[in-house]
């Protein structure tokens, strides 16, 4: 049964400046509202004005429980006895000139947004609005308050580099070269940040956005981690020639497991003739194989000792057991004896490897070329791209809160909201 809608009304003046009448119905609310300051002064000649009539001012507002509240705030027109201007009372405090939006509703949507993970499209359903009126309002509002931070660059001194794609069309994926603050993680002061994005994914792209970027910033950047990708490699070097560049552990064993994945395709082509099926030993063992050797279970020893008893399936036990040592490597707590280890099976797949190895000889060329970016992990403990592929994760969420994005500009200012390690100045609510 619906409820009939209520009206109070304040008795008296209000000298607190709140609500002097609210309206309540099941799916919505209005709170009437009036300008404290008088205002009668005019600002042209200095003449005292008149009052001349009353209007109304509209603004949605934060909801009021489950209710999208509008602010009426009745606004007095004055007219000057001087030079006859016309002007209207200052309502700059409830919300900026000619908004939709009170600066209470653009703080509940910028929390719903950056805090609460709320789409555009709820927060808009909240505050009664469209979609472009909220979209507009509230990211212009995050923009103003967090992401024009001019501090938001201060003290960096570990950055990853990533890829990051950001649209799947029919025609093929759309990519970005994400930016990451590794810096809290490194000094175990919090999480990573989302620093920045940029449209594309090559050595130009990032080599430009660090040629943007001050000279005294560059200067205090020590560590540049990435993957595998030359072009990040080429653009550090030549833009921060005194950061040292760390493949990180997260990549090396990422290309590893990528070498044991191709070996074991190619040997169940070479052995079936056709692609993995249920049933098949090397498909029933694709995810055991990479599972470290300590965490595998009895069944799961067993049904590898199984496998690699066939001799068809030697080459994928040989790759097999250069993953496990790059894994023992980067576990061993001993960082000077895991660097001496690694170091040793980087040399040793590099020097004697069987041509039929062909997925180890194509990791060892790549490790033997960037050994010192791959080793110099051990150097700075802490230092990992693995943050850089978290907060891809948080995008992807993103994306599906969003059910994706077309504006690119939109999902970059998205982004940084979401995964910046920013939070709205949060305010006492009235």
């Amino acid at each position: 049964m619906k409820s009939k809608p209520t009206t109070h009304r304040a008795t008296g003046p209000n000298e607190g400046g709140g609500p002097v009448g609210q309206h309540l119905e099941p799916d919505r609310a209005m709170l009437q509202c009036r300008v404290v300051e008088p205002d009668q002064w005019c600002q042209h000649c200095g003449c005292e004005g008149t009052p001349r009539d009353t209007v109304v001012r509209r603004l949605a507002h934060e909801p009021f429980g489950h209710r999208p509240t509008t602010l009426l705030i009745r606004v007095r027109r004055y007219k000057c006895s001087g030079c006859g201007r016309v002007w209207r009372q200052d309502t700059t405090a409830a919300a900026p000139p000619r908004a939709k939006i009170s600066r209470g509703g653009l703080r509940w949507g910028l929390e719903g947004l950056v805090v609460d993970h709320l789409s555009i499209s709820r927060v808009a359903a909240g505050l009664a609005v469209s979609w472009s009126a909220a979209n507009d309002a509230i990211l212009a509002e995050g923009t103003r308050q967090l992401i024009d931070d001019p501090h938001r660059f201060d003290g960096v001194t570990t950055i990853g580099v990533d890829e990051h794609v950001w649209r799947h069309t029919k025609r093929g994926d759309k990519y970005v070269t994400v930016i990451i603050d590794l810096t809290p993680v490194r000094e175990k002061a919090g999480p990573a940040r989302l620093l920045d994005m940029v449209e594309g994914r090559s050595k130009a792209v990032f080599k430009r956005w660090l040629a943007a970027r001050p000279q005294q910033w560059q200067n205090g950047i020590e560590v540049v981690a990435m993957d595998g990708f030359t072009g990040f490699k080429t653009a550090a070097a030549e833009e921060l020639p005194d950061a040292a560049p760390i493949m990180d552990p997260f990549h090396v064993i990422r290309l590893t497991g990528d070498a044991l994945e191709n070996c074991r395709r190619r040997v169940q082509r070479d052995v079936f003739g056709r692609r993995g099926r249920t049933g098949d030993p090397l498909y029933r063992v694709r995810r055991t194989l990479l599972t470290g050797a300590g965490l595998l279970t009895e069944k799961q020893h067993a049904r590898l000792e199984e496998v690699f008893a066939d001799q068809r399936h030697v080459e994928v036990e040989a790759t097999w057991g250069v993953y496990q040592d790059m894994i023992t490597a980067y576990r061993e707590t001993d960082r000077g004896l895991g660097r001496f280890f690694l170091q040793h099976t980087i040399d040793r797949i590099s020097a004697g490897v069987p041509v039929q190895l062909v997925e180890v000889r194509k990791l060892a060329r790549t490790l033997k070329q960037r050994a010192a970016d791959v080793l110099g992990s051990f150097d700075r403990p802490g230092t990992s791209n693995g943050p850089t592929e978290a907060i891809n994760g948080r995008l992807e969420h993103l994306r599906g809160i969003a059910l994706g994005f077309r504006n690119l500009r939109h999902y970059i200012d998205r982004s940084l909201l979401e995964a910046g390690g920013f939070r709205p100045r949060l305010h006492p609510r009235s």
